[in-house]
């Protein structure tokens, strides 16, 4: 196995503060297939299924006129127009094949394969062309992974996440998030969900102290505890290299929750 990487640790005024040792798990190899399996097998389990009733469109008594009238032998509503019902594929017409609530829509993959995509997606957070590709805006001197000391899980106030984050050199991607909202194209704009904007920051934790509510403000930021992470997390859209911070507390349990990676 080789020798493991050595990174810097900051505080909350971007100072380096000591030094750390990174876990095993992050010399898992990179599989962009798994991860792309793995997320589309989560955001498949939030699909909704939909059919139509199997009587929809069947429910009428017209039927043919016959031969010997100039018109052609589709079933017609009685009574007025010759107005076309019941048959497939015709104008006034049920469907040919609609959708069934039967379908199976979600995807799923096996165990060994979802944790194999899950350290390989922390890992990915590891490399700084997979996290510069991405479109997230780091500066060159900006250390990738990024850890910081466990007292960032203390700060209860946004104002104090936002000056921590510009301190660390972060702040520059959530201005590029606040730079991407726009207005939703479609109806989606009724439905909910009316803006769309870019993915941001994740920070990482040992344990939530109130970070998840102070940073809940702060556009594109995510925050999670450590033994919570999945693969849609950490490569969103199915993309990895997320740009990631982790509170010390974090790397310090990610091998014992994920494992060392290589060969486990």
């Amino acid at each position: 196995m080789p020798a493991q990487k050595t990174v810097k640790v900051f505080d909350l005024q971007g100072k380096t503060v000591g030094k750390t040792t990174l876990p095993h798990v992050f010399e898992t190899p990179l599989r962009p297939d798994v991860i792309k399996r793995a997320v589309l097998a989560i955001q498949s389990r939030r699909l909704q299924p939909q059919g139509r009733d199997p009587m929809a469109g069947k429910k009428t008594s017209a039927e043919s006129r016959g031969t010997g009238m100039g018109i052609a032998r589709i079933p017609r509503v009685k009574g007025g127009g010759g107005r076309a019902a019941l048959a497939p594929s015709t104008v006034g017409g049920r469907q040919p094949h609609p959708p069934r609530s039967e379908k199976k829509i979600v995807k799923r993959i096996s165990k060994k394969e979802a944790r194999l995509a899950l350290r390989s997606a922390i890992a990915a957070t590891a490399l700084k062309e997979n996290v510069t590709s991405r479109g997230h805006a780091i500066g060159d001197a900006t250390q990738i992974p990024l850890i910081v000391t466990s007292s960032i899980e203390e700060l209860t106030k946004t104002k104090e996440v936002e000056e921590a984050l510009t301190s660390l050199g972060v702040i520059s991607d959530i201005n590029r998030v606040r730079a991407s909202r726009k207005i939703r194209a479609g109806k989606g704009k009724r439905r909910g969900r009316k803006m769309k904007q870019a993915v941001g920051p994740l920070i990482v934790v040992a344990d939530n102290r109130g970070l998840v509510k102070a940073a809940s403000n702060l556009p594109g930021v995510d925050v999670i505890t450590v033994n919570n992470l999945n693969a849609e997390m950490l490569a969103p859209g199915t993309h990895p290299g997320r740009l990631t911070l982790w509170s010390n507390g974090a790397i310090e349990q990610l091998d014992k929750i994920y494992g060392g990676g290589i060969g486990e």
